[in-house]
């Protein structure tokens, strides 16, 4: 027998060989306890993501919108109706002593490829000495998932968390060197006493969605397991106790949910942990991401299907874009503009963010409301004198923005932006905005149309040869194993005054989307451009495509290693290329750009990688099946 079957591996799961024995401080017995008392619901879950694709293809054969739910309606998996959600007459949760004011929150993951633990841990170190409020330390869309990466994350969080010996030492080593800039920046040191700062921010975990499968576990019938499953319970049994000790909660962020049953199934998960855990239901607080089209209009049925443990929405700017290009993929009318111009106040952009601060601000029947956590700060301060001071300003005129529209906090993606723009809250000094005045949620066709709004902006070449460079930058980075890359388009490499701005997956999946539409569609530019010959009216023609994929690709072969890493010109580059080669000219469009870059993961041979792609196109095609597993996945033998 196998020294796994010693360590009572949960009957219902399969490992990848040797993870249980390179990860028994991870994969404790206590977590493959707890996996195995939340594996059926991975059945659930299988089905639901199903269905979901299954709606997706509907509205595409029948050509129909997304649209509110019927009021008479019940969430699934509760007993509550969609009026009676849409009413507030469900018990939210009070919003934790730790959580009341969380102007700043920083993300970013808890590890760096293929690093050594201490390496991995100075991530940890800057979150938890940044002076931000919260932190996210990442999971899903900027942790790489290559290797064992999404079991160092959880490692470095445990290690971090119990405040174990190599955290402090490293925290002690990078409060050093974060004094050092600040003094360099700011004049002054931005950390006085070690110790006291770790005790500043609230720990916080995004778990993956509900669409990705680990790569280390399947199920018993050799199907994917729900990484949402795995990632929760390790970290929920890793750190409770820990944290619960310090007073701190047990906070989650929950991202890609489409609809309230996606949500109900969420609350499932959560509260059959806390059972098995011995936690009170509700101990486990959750943000929500709005990220998806249909999420948006289903936000006081995803507040009520979560109910005791809901605390806040956050608003993502790009993964919503993407989303709003998938669902009406099948549209020929809907021709998004070029990226730079679909900002927070652009048409569908800001019907959202209005509804989301509708939801939040409406009381639930204890008069409870929620927080609403604005969205991404991409900039870092890292360029020319000139780029940093136009940069930051921009940073700081958004975070004012928000805050006047009612946001409770903003996230930024690099601990030098705390510092930043957490004075725009400061100045206002109020803990958080919930309970502010919005006018009520309302459900009528023009809510719907105003969530598809379009509104006349640019759509240009140089758009256009702005979202290759970056999908193909990005999707190299990832087979890298960095999903969260400083990118600029190649134009710009070499000039400071254009800073790099931190993305992660979302950044990759949006520019697909949006080239995608503009070939399938046959959108026209709205202005000429001399180097291609184009003029306003001409579109996107296949042959331009190839053309722009051709040059942008070249730019990135000749630049030098700080921009695009060498060793990855002959490996993943060309990996990347061919993805969104085959991405964009598929006629059927894909859901998601992730999963032809997880199948990828740790294959740096072009010719399996075009094989794979192909058959996930082919796969998606017949019947609407993703090809999600782990395809090195290696079971132990026996």
């Amino acid at each position: 027998m196998s020294s796994t079957t010693t360590r009572r591996e949960p009957a219902r799961l399969i490992f990848r060989a040797g993870i249980l024995e390179r990860y028994a401080d991870v994969l404790t017995p206590a977590v493959l306890d707890a996996l195995d008392a939340m594996a059926s619901l991975n059945r659930d879950r299988q089905r639901i993501m199903r269905e979901r694709i299954e709606r997706r293809e509907r509205r595409f054969r029948e050509k129909t919108h997304i649209d509110f739910l019927a009021p008479d309606a019940v969430i699934p998996r509760t007993s509550i109706t969609v009026q009676q959600a849409r009413d507030g007459d469900f018990d939210g949760s009070v919003i934790p002593h730790d959580l009341t004011r969380q102007w700043i929150q920083g993300t970013g993951p808890a590890t760096r490829p293929r690093s050594t633990v201490a390496a991995g841990l100075r991530n940890v170190a800057y979150a938890l000495l940044s002076g931000a409020d919260g932190w996210m330390f990442d999971g899903e869309d900027a942790l790489g998932q290559v290797s064992t990466m999404s079991l160092d994350n959880q490692r470095n969080l445990k290690l971090a968390i119990a405040r174990a010996a190599p955290f402090v030492d490293v925290a002690r080593e990078v409060a050093t060197e974060m004094n050092t800039w600040a003094k360099g920046f700011f004049g002054r040191a931005i950390i006085d006493d070690v110790d006291r700062q770790l005790d500043v921010t609230t720990r916080i975990f995004r778990a993956r969605g509900l669409h990705l499968d680990d790569r280390h576990v399947r199920d018993a019938d050799g199907s994917g397991f729900s990484a949402s499953i795995v990632d929760a319970a390790t970290y929920v049994v890793n750190n409770h106790a820990a944290l619960r000790a310090r007073g701190s909660s047990l906070v989650l962020y929950l991202p890609k949910i489409q609809t309230c049953e996606e949500a109900a199934l969420w609350n499932d998960l959560l509260t059959a942990l806390e059972v098995h855990v011995g936690l009170e239901r509700g101990s486990i607080k959750t943000y929500v991401l709005i990220e998806q089209l249909e999420e948006s209009f289903q936000l006081m049925e995803i507040r009520a299907a979560l109910g005791l443990r809901f605390v806040g929405f956050n608003t993502g700017r790009w993964d919503y874009i993407n989303s709003v290009a998938d669902a009406l993929a099948w549209d020929p009318a809907f021709q998004d503009p070029n990226i730079d111009a679909i900002t927070m106040t652009y048409g569908y952009m800001r019907n959202y963010e209005d509804r989301v601060r509708r939801a939040v601000n409406t009381p639930d029947r204890n008069g409870r409301c929620a927080l609403w956590q604005g969205g991404m700060e991409p900039n870092i301060p890292v360029g020319s004198e000139v780029g940093v001071a136009a940069g930051m300003k921009r940073a700081v005129a958004g975070a004012e923005r928000e805050q006047r529209a009612g946001a409770s906090g903003k996230w930024v993606a690099h601990w030098k932006m705390v510092h930043i723009v957490r004075p725009v809250w400061e100045k206002v000094g109020e803990a958080n905005q919930a309970g502010r005045a919005f006018p009520p949620l309302t459900y009528t066709p023009e809510d719907a149309a105003g969530l598809r709004l379009l509104e006349p902006a640019p759509r240009t070449v140089r758009g256009a040869r702005d979202l290759l460079s970056v999908a193909l930058q990005y999707g190299n980075a990832f087979g890298r194993g960095m999903q969260a890359a400083a990118l600029k388009p190649a134009d710009f490499f070499g000039d400071d005054d254009v800073l790099y701005l931190m993305e992660d997956m979302a950044t990759g999946e949006i520019r697909l989307s949006i080239l995608w539409e503009w070939l399938h569609k046959r959108a026209a530019f709205t202005e000429g451009d001399a180097g291609t010959g184009v003029r306003a009216g001409d579109r996107l023609t296949p042959e331009l495509f190839e053309r722009l994929l051709g040059e942008e690709y070249g730019k990135l072969l000749a630049a030098r290693n700080k921009d695009v890493h060498d060793d990855s010109k002959a490996t993943t580059l060309p990996i990347a290329r061919e993805i969104v080669r085959r991405y964009v000219e598929n006629p059927a469009k894909a859901p998601w750009y992730v999963d032809l870059l997880n199948l990828n993961l740790d294959n740096e041979d072009l010719a399996v990688a075009c094989e794979r792609v192909d058959a996930y196109l082919s796969a998606f095609a017949r019947d609407g099946t993703r090809l999600t597993e782990n395809l090195d996945f290696v079971a132990p033998t026996s």
